[in-house]
């Protein structure tokens, strides 16, 4: 920026009055003055239209397009042709490569001449390459030469070669530069003429460019560098400014010698010149002075940020050498002429000795007292003695002290003297204490603590937890740290000799005893107040209590809680009921009514298996009475349904074992052949004989009389044989219904067992009882097994016209017979072929069985009838349900196939209209009707082909198809519910309608809104749609009394109380008017803030309870009217920790004097004002204890203010306590920001588009150019 001599002068003047009358100059400059307007050469002739409206915006396209002529000697192909290039020619190829991998657009054109033209349209650097790559091929290269001397050959590469690469770019050539291990001065260029004219000359041009710059390395002494840069670097910035040369010198703390001067030739040399210069004269002039000065004192010499060093060496020329600070030599070096060393020497004497430093012994624990509250103390002694900075150093018995050295002694004196005298006064002592008793040594809240301190007047310092100190350290008068300590040790006696005892209690009583929130162990602890109750953490899931205390009140709280736990334990007896999962439903009763009442009768905690777990078993909980009275009404609901009876068995326990089985194999064999009855053995070492029995009458004689008898045949004989056979067998060896087994138990009297689909091994088949008769049975068994293995081939006959009823639906018939018999093959002849022969081959049981059931198939079907049942088609998709479900049921049911007709044409169906006009009677399902007549259902006019459903099977059983298929036809009935109940009907998104849908298989449609009518038709199977109805009529009539009892829930009771009243009734985080509602279920709405009603709460629901919310709401306010509340002053910086975290501080005091506090906004005008609410006497109490809460937090704050200032280093002082100045900026008057803004109104600033007739025409400004 430059100024002219003028008005450098004002400001010099204006600053010198300004500090005249002692105030800051800040200089303020004019917009002229900071930016004057730039030179004009010549009057530039001023634009027609002199608004902001006739200049365009200039916007940069990204596609650029480049022309550039290939002449025709400098081509490189030089075909002819009428189509350029030719087919295939070798031009085109390049140039489609080229546009290819640079994405950039080409057209070449051939000129008359045969030159080339050629467009390059693209983004910028796809240009360039591709214009290079262009040159390179279709253009004839040359190459030149051109001497560059060897050190500007960096220049022109540029850092890592990016200024060769865009040159080359640029010029569409090949620079080749030497390598740096060569010598050569040479670089070869290779492109086109033009392009290597190109090249030459930048090339040419960096290289005089480098020519004029030079590059400077002085090999100077470093102790010389001082006299080179000056005073704050006075010297070498002249030299710098003097010559455009940039001048490096090494800083201090660099141990260099070498200063590097880089510009233009002349400026260098220049400045070359006058530091050698320098340098010379100083060598020649220059001695040195060595004195020594302590290492301590060494700082102060060289001052902050060394500007004592630079003051010297501008005062007397001479540089001060300062020895490193890790060296320990105390030698300060002065250099400079000798006429001059002397002055210098006495300002380092000066600088060195203004400042001294001393230490006091002090021990560490006294530097607090030392201080004094709020730093009362160190102020006296230092207040006299503004210089002086006293340091309490943490961690040590030392107080330093810094400052001149007459001040310092007075000081040091002082606060020796303050020393011994506090030593005198104050003691201190430290005692041993077990961490485990710290805790209860500060008390809940540092009550006992903070007890002992006022009481005795001392500090107690306590280690915390983590730090695993056992030392506790008083520190006070002798008195009162005397008497501290005994107290201590007297509370650290009585714990010691307190006892800890363990209790048992299960894990899952503790959540009981706990209560919730802790209620219930908050009173056992009122109750025992001298005892500490500890739980396990609830993850560790252990079932120790500890209970600490004094000895006889830990026997007391031990005998109370074990108590207690036998009061759980009994109360929690359990036990499991086992009950036929099909009768659970009797169990619970209708809406859980039964099972309800059981557990309101008898108290007991009752659960029943999940509806997908396949237990049968009942857990009952509670004490033990109830729980068997539970239990007992459970059984009898059990033995009234289904004749349920229980039965005893008495077997010598020694047999339980072998009766049960391997796996249960045995007892399971006897539940499953006597319909699933429950076999309850004893707990295994009771010495209990009673089996228990239980099921229905029938099954449960038929299981006692085997359990008897394979007892029996334990107690003769445990002999046991395994026979194998292989899985598929075993249902021929038991034969239908047993046939088979029986006859051999019946024969050999011997027990046999076979495996179930759980076990491993399928192939073992046990046999029990006495050794002859396992034998005889083995025998019989084995013959079986061995007639079985034998495979056997046989042939049958069966009539070809049953073929097809065994292969049809892919052999699902076959492939039962073959399921059902050990795997027997069965073979009919082809489609194609007329025989009448079968082929069976397996085991020869299984082949014989498997004629059997064929003869018998074969029997059936030549008693089969097909019947016609007529459903007309528009029903026949509801008949046969999702996927035909409901159909395959019938079949599948009654043993018949039912097969419905195809779906009628167009032409199908004009034909039957015709047929039907003929006034032909129709036969439908059995019943003659004439034209016009409906059948009994009332479902169709005119039976047509494609209604006619054929059922085939057993006559009786088609008949019954028939009548269930017929009771499958929907039919649609209306109900009316009122229009008002609809939605209600529908549920959210149509939830509920959906679900009596699903649960009853009917569709229900609802009419639209805006239709209002009170009509829902129902459609779907008779049955289904008169259980529908019946439940929309129930839903109605439930709507109905929902209804009347909204109306009795809307009485309103309005209830006049002030508005101060309404945050009381209201509570915190709304509590008490949230307990109000609960109380009396009733809603309870409040005012808004300048209501015109703003004294009246509507209470809303029935009368009776709005009537006692509203005695609820006037008793809370008669309450509130015999409050008072008080305004209290309390300093704002201790608001914060009277509230404490979360509120918990202040909410426990609220809590202890039941009062309410409210402290101010920080909107509020004044901070200090606390306002206690409550009962006079409360609020006082309140009011003082908050007050010396005050007191004891702002005495804490000053201490460590106070504290803080003495234990920060001087320089920390100097900048927390140094005057700081507003900083206002630069500043800059008269510019365009604070001119007036334009006045859109006149027409001089803002003149109209208009133009003057004569005037050529102008472009329109808004659209395009005409």
């Amino acid at each position: 920026m430059n100024m002219n001599s003028d008005t450098m002068q004002e400001v010099t003047l204006q600053a010198q009055k300004m500090m005249e009358d002692n105030e800051a100059y800040e200089p303020i400059y004019s917009y002229d003055e900071v930016f004057p307007a730039l030179p004009e050469s010549e009057p530039v002739q001023a634009p027609p239209v002199h608004n902001q409206w006739s200049q365009k915006m200039k916007m940069s396209s990204s596609i650029i397009t480049q022309v550039f002529r290939v002449p025709v000697e400098e081509r490189k192909y030089k075909e002819i042709n009428n189509q350029f290039g030719g087919q295939g020619g070798e031009q085109t190829k390049i140039c489609a490569d080229i546009m290819q991998h640079t994405g950039s657009h080409i057209e070449i054109n051939l000129a008359k001449d045969q030159s080339l033209t050629i467009l390059v349209t693209g983004k910028q650097d796809a240009v360039v390459k591709a214009r290079c790559e262009i040159v390179k091929a279709l253009q004839t290269q040359a190459n030149a030469t051109i001497n560059i001397p060897k050190e500007h050959h960096r220049f022109i590469l540029g850092m890592k070669g990016k200024k060769l690469s865009d040159l080359e770019m640029a010029t569409a050539t090949k620079i080749y530069v030497p390598r740096t291990d060569d010598n050569s001065e040479v670089i070869r260029i290779v492109g086109t003429r033009e392009g290597i004219e190109r090249a030459k000359h930048e090339i040419q041009l960096c290289s005089d460019e480098q020519a004029k710059l030079a590059f400077v390395r002085l090999p100077i002494p470093k102790i010389y560098h001082p006299f080179i840069t000056g005073s704050h670097n006075d010297i070498v910035s002249n030299i710098a400014s003097q010559t455009n040369a940039r001048i490096n010198v090494p800083p201090p703390s660099i141990n260099k010698d070498e200063i590097t001067i880089a510009g233009e030739k002349d400026g260098v040399a220049k400045a070359k010149e006058i530091i050698t210069k320098i340098y010379e004269e100083k060598k020649r002039k220059c001695q040195t002075v060595s004195v020594e000065v302590r290492k301590s004192q060494h700082r102060y010499v060289i001052g902050p940020r060394g500007n004592t060093l630079q003051e010297i060496l501008a005062q007397t020329g001479v540089s001060v050498e300062i020895p490193p600070f890790e060296s320990s030599t105390e030698t300060i070096t002065l250099r400079g002429e000798q006429d001059k060393l002397g002055p210098a020497l006495t300002l380092v004497y000066a600088k060195a000795n203004s400042m001294v430093e001393a230490e006091v012994e002090a021990p560490s624990w006294l530097h607090k007292f030392i201080i004094g509250r709020k730093g009362a103390n160190i102020r006296q002694i230092t207040q006299d003695l503004p210089r002086v900075h006293v340091e309490f150093r943490d961690g040590t018995d030392k107080i330093v002290i810094e400052g001149p050295p007459e001040e310092v002694e007075q000081a040091k004196n002082e606060l020796e003297k303050l020393t011994q005298d506090l030593v005198s006064r104050i003691n201190y002592e430290e005692i041993v204490v077990d961490p485990k008793y710290h805790k209860h040594i500060i008390g809940k809240n540092g009550a006992n603590v903070n007890r002992i301190k006022q009481e005795t007047g001392v500090q107690i310092s306590i280690p915390s937890d983590g730090e695993h100190n056992m030392l506790i350290r008083i520190e006070g008068s002798h008195q009162g740290v005397a008497t501290a300590k005994q107290q201590l040790l007297d509370m650290v006696t009585k714990m010691e000799n307190e006892k800890s005892r363990d209790l048992i209690i299960d894990h899952r009583f503790h959540r009981t005893i706990i209560g919730a929130k802790g209620e219930k162990i908050k009173e056992i602890r009122d109750k025992f107040n001298q005892v500490n109750i500890t739980f396990a953490d609830p993850g560790a899931k252990s079932d120790v209590v500890t209970i600490r205390g004094p000895k006889d009140d830990v026997e007391q709280c031990f005998k109370y809680l074990t108590k207690l736990n036998k009061e759980l334990k009994e109360s929690n007896y359990k036990i499991e009921v086992p009950i036929y999962k099909q009768l659970h439903k009797f169990i619970i009763g209708k809406a859980g009514a039964t099972i309800k009442k059981i557990r309101e009768d008898t108290d007991t905690k009752i659960e029943l298996p999940a509806e997908g777990n396949e237990s049968d078993t009942i857990v009952i909980t509670g004490k033990k009475a109830n729980v068997e009275e539970a239990k007992k009404r459970i059984l009898e609901i059990q033995n009234s349904h289904e004749n349920v009876i229980s039965d005893t068995v008495s077997i010598p326990c020694k047999f339980h074992n072998s009766v049960i089985g391997t796996k249960g194999r045995l007892i399971r064999s006897i539940t499953e052949e006597c319909r699933g009855v429950n076999i309850i053995f004893p707990a295994e070492g009771s010495g209990d004989d009673e089996v228990i029995i239980r099921g229905p009458k029938e099954d449960v004689e038929k299981a006692k009389k085997q359990l008897l008898e394979l007892a029996n045949e334990k107690q003769l004989s445990s002999y046991t044989v395994e026979v194998r056979a292989k899985p598929e067998h075993h249902k021929f060896l038991i034969g239908r219904n047993g046939t088979n087994i029986r006859k051999v138990r019946d024969k050999t009297g011997a027990r046999i067992m076979f495996p179930s689909e759980k076990d491993d091994d399928r192939e073992i088949i046990i046999i029990a009882g006495r050794k002859d008769a396992v034998e005889q049975a083995r025998t019989e068994l084995e013959a079986l097994i061995k007639d079985l293995d034998n495979v056997v081939e046989k042939d049958m006959s069966v009539e070809a016209q049953y073929h097809r009823h065994f292969v049809a639906r892919r052999g699902q018939v076959l492939r039962d017979i073959t399921d059902e018999y050990g795997g027997v093959t069965v073979s009919f002849p082809r489609s194609n072929v007329n025989s009448d022969k079968v082929t069976l081959k397996g085991a020869k049981d299984c082949v014989e069985g498997a004629i059997q059931r064929i003869k018998e198939i074969v029997a059936d079907l030549k008693q089969q009838v097909t019947i016609e049942c007529y459903i007309p088609q528009e029903y026949h998709r509801t008949v046969m349900g999702a996927r035909g479900s409901k159909v395959q049921s019938i079949s599948h049911d009654y043993d018949v196939q039912i097969k419905f007709p195809d779906r009628e044409t167009k032409e199908e169906l004009d034909e039957t209209d015709d047929s039907n006009q003929n006034g032909e009677d129709l036969q439908m399902n059995g019943d003659i009707y004439n034209d016009g007549e409906h059948n009994a259902e009332g479902l169709f006019d005119k039976p047509r082909k494609n209604d006619t459903i054929k059922i085939t099977g057993k006559e009786e059983n088609c008949e019954k198809a028939k009548q269930a298929l017929l009771n499958l036809v929907p039919v649609t009935i209306e109900v009316n519910v009122p229009y008002d109940f609809h939605r209600f009907i529908i549920g959210q998104k149509g939830k509920d309608v959906r679900e009596l849908m699903k649960e009853f298989d009917v569709n229900i449609r609802v009419p639209p809104a805006s239709d209002q009518s009170d009509v829902i038709t129902v459609s779907g199977t008779p049955g289904n749609v008169e259980m529908a109805k019946q439940a929309l009529e129930a839903k109605v009539e439930q709507l109905e009394k929902d209804k009347q009892d909204r109306i009795l829930r809307t009485f309103q009771l309005k209830v006049e109380v002030e508005p101060r009243h309404h945050p009381k009734i209201i509570g915190r985080k709304g509590a008490v008017i949230s307990k109000i509602r609960q109380d009396h279920e009733v809603q309870i709405q409040f005012p808004d803030k300048g209501d015109p009603e703003e004294n009246s709460i509507t209470i809303t629901g029935y009368e009776k309870n709005a009537e006692a919310a509203r005695d609820d709401i006037i008793k809370i306010v008669q309450e509130l009217e015999e409050m008072i509340s008080e305004d209290v002053s309390i300093n704002h910086h201790v608001h914060s920790r009277l509230i404490g975290a979360k509120g918990r501080n202040i909410r426990k005091i609220m809590d202890q004097f039941k009062v309410d506090i409210r402290f101010p906004r920080d909107t509020d005008p004044d901070l200090d004002t606390v306002v206690i609410t409550g009962l006079e006497d409360q609020v006082l109490e309140a009011k003082e204890h908050l007050l010396n809460l005050e007191e004891e937090y702002m005495q804490d704050i000053n201490d460590a203010e106070v504290l803080r200032q003495y234990t920060l280093a001087p320089s920390r002082l100097q900048d927390d306590y140094r005057p700081r100045s507003e900083n206002k900026g630069f500043v800059v008057k008269g510019g365009p920001w604070e001119q007036k803004a334009p006045d859109t109104t006149s027409n001089t600033e803002f003149p109209s588009f208009g133009c003057v007739a004569n005037d050529a025409p102008k472009p329109v400004i808004w659209g395009p150019r005409r």
